[in-house]
């Protein structure tokens, strides 16, 4: 049983279908990523988890029984669009983040004083929010959304705004968020942060569910056709059916190299022979090892 379970959610704003008939698990201990292009439903799933927005029509269990709004407390809810409150101080508005999350006065104190210590930030305690920079305001954030150790993390784009040292000190609290029995829900579109990260994933296209699944699992399905070609004649490339290009470069020589996958989980040999069959002069081929972030667009590409 996992910790959420997504029941035939539907969401429509008018005509506008935001999920239809999604149905999802959350696998409790887990870092669950949540992925799919721009307006596909991410944001919308991740708002009626929160109870912000209701469903019209399936269930959402948490712990396996119905979710209430008393539920809510138990979880930490980073949205991609932050919600600082400018003028106030930064210690003064943590300290009213956490008591809204039902921590009492002096819990969250002590709280906040050893978040505040292990990010070396204790000197902006007193300072305004809008003194910060963007990526200081992140870090003040991400504190106030795990300092009540809720049992579900969901974080949307956490890594937004931040250099590549304070992101990776971020991915390292998630890790070990998890190391000590929280649950996160990982939206992101940093594929670099799913193949490091995320034990799971569910894929959204167009309000629909395309894929859900283990990480190693979807790439031992769907990840043994990529096939890196170097070659010399584009336009026999493009009329290949069903081929899907996923990445393509040129030299100053006139030589392209491609990153393909062929549609419907075929194999490198199916690749090399749908190539071939245009006529196409093949140079040399590597086998890739599946990426998260190719299959990703393959799978998209196919659901289109």
């Amino acid at each position: 049983m996992g910790i959420i379970e997504c029941k035939n959610v539907s969401k429509a704003f008018g005509e506008k279908v935001a999920l239809d008939n999604v149905s999802v698990e959350i696998p409790k201990g887990q870092i669950f990523g949540l992925l799919g292009p721009n307006g596909a439903g991410k944001t919308t799933l991740i708002r009626i988890i929160n109870r912000i927005t209701i469903p019209n029509s399936g269930t959402v269990l948490f712990d396996g029984r119905p979710i209430t709004q008393d539920d809510v407390e138990k979880i930490g809810y980073l949205p991609e669009e932050r919600g600082l409150y400018r003028k106030m101080k930064v210690g003064e508005q943590a300290m009213y983040f956490a008591q809204l999350k039902g921590m009492s006065y002096r819990e969250a104190q002590d709280e906040l004083k050893k978040w505040f210590v292990r990010f070396g930030i204790e000197s902006w305690w007193n300072k305004k929010v809008e003194e910060l920079s963007k990526g200081m305001a992140q870090k003040v954030q991400f504190i106030t959304t795990v300092v009540h150790k809720p049992k579900l993390l969901i974080l949307d784009e956490p890594f937004s705004g931040f250099d590549p040292v304070n992101a990776q000190v971020i991915r390292e609290e998630i890790l070990r968020l998890k190391e000590e029995g929280s649950t996160i829900i990982l939206s992101t579109h940093n594929m670099e942060s799913v193949e490091e990260l995320c034990d799971s994933i569910a894929l959204i296209n167009k309000s629909h569910v395309v894929i859900t699944g283990g990480v190693d699992e979807i790439r031992r399905k769907y990840g043994n056709n990529n096939v890196e070609l170097i070659y010399t004649s584009e336009t026999a490339l493009k009329a290949v059916p069903g081929l899907f290009d996923v990445l393509s470069d040129q030299d100053d020589m006139g030589r392209h190299t491609s990153v393909l996958s062929l549609a419907g989980g075929s194999c490198t040999n199916d690749v090399l022979t749908a190539v071939i069959s245009q006529g196409l002069t093949v140079n040399s081929f590597k086998e890739l090892v599946p990426r998260m972030n190719d299959i990703f667009i393959k799978l998209v590409t196919e659901e289109a």
